[in-house]
């Protein structure tokens, strides 16, 4: 107190306080106040009810901005968290498939350059990886990716997850891939939307691939970018990981 010039009560406040002092505005009553109550009671059955099916039912007749402003505020509290961000992956159950597409194009054999995309399967459990570069995105290039992968892996998880790849399905599998699947004795699973979780591993090894593999790498070929992408992923799958306490 004596060295900053202030009165010892202020002093001690400050030292009990469990943080810096901070303004607080006290609650008023809102026209919003008197249909709360109604208002909780139907989120806490249904919590995706539409703003305005809640309007009509708690009978609001205000401007629907502010009520829709207040239901969104209220529906936070009410809706279920997402079991996704606890998912538990099991041995041999499930692989996640995406594409990645490396930020450098790719010389060919008539001499142009193309960005050409790079299939990317990730084990869940035991985030083993592979790659490969496949010529198109379509539904032949993408299987026969797919086989070859496999191939290497030596085993056909239960599951193959994808999330919105047209020559995979939207909504339902290609009929090639629905074959593919069956031959194999696995499923292809689609991701509804807005489900980044559900393929999260594989999407973080796609970012993985841009800082540590690309740098400083040429290609003359995309037979020299897989030969040195699994060159490189034999180093990795060495490596040590933490969700399962030794390597892949």
């Amino acid at each position: 107190a004596r060295d900053l010039g202030i009165g010892r009560a202020t002093v001690a406040r400050a030292v009990a306080s469990q943080g810096p002092p901070r303004y607080e505005r006290p609650a008023v009553s809102t026209s919003f106040t008197p249909f709360e109550p109604a208002v909780r009671q139907l989120l806490f059955t249904t919590p995706d009810m539409p703003a305005t099916v809640i309007a009509e039912r708690v009978g609001w007749t205000g401007s629907i901005t502010w009520f829709r402003d207040n239901v969104r505020r209220l529906r936070r509290e009410h809706r279920p968290a997402d079991p996704a961000d606890r998912l538990i992956w099991l041995p041999g159950d499930a692989v996640q498939c995406d594409l990645w597409f490396p930020p450098r194009k790719i010389l060919l054999e008539d001499g142009s350059r193309t960005l050409l995309p790079v299939l990317v399967m990730t084990c869940g459990y035991s985030r083993f990886t592979l790659g490969r570069m496949i010529p198109t995105r379509k539904t032949p290039d993408l299987l026969l990716g797919t086989w070859e992968l496999l191939d290497q892996l030596g085993r056909v998880p239960r599951r193959l997850i994808w999330d919105n790849e047209p020559g995979i399905g939207r909504g339902k599998l290609t009929e090639p891939v629905a074959v593919f699947a069956g031959t194999l004795a696995t499923k292809v699973v689609l991701l509804p939307p807005r489900d980044p979780e559900s393929k999260g591993i594989v999407e973080r090894r796609n970012r993985f691939f841009e800082t540590s593999f690309m740098p400083g790498r040429h290609f003359a070929s995309p037979a020299d970018f897989n030969a040195q992408l699994s060159a490189w992923l034999q180093l990795v799958n060495t490596r040590p990981r933490r969700a399962l306490g030794c390597a892949p």
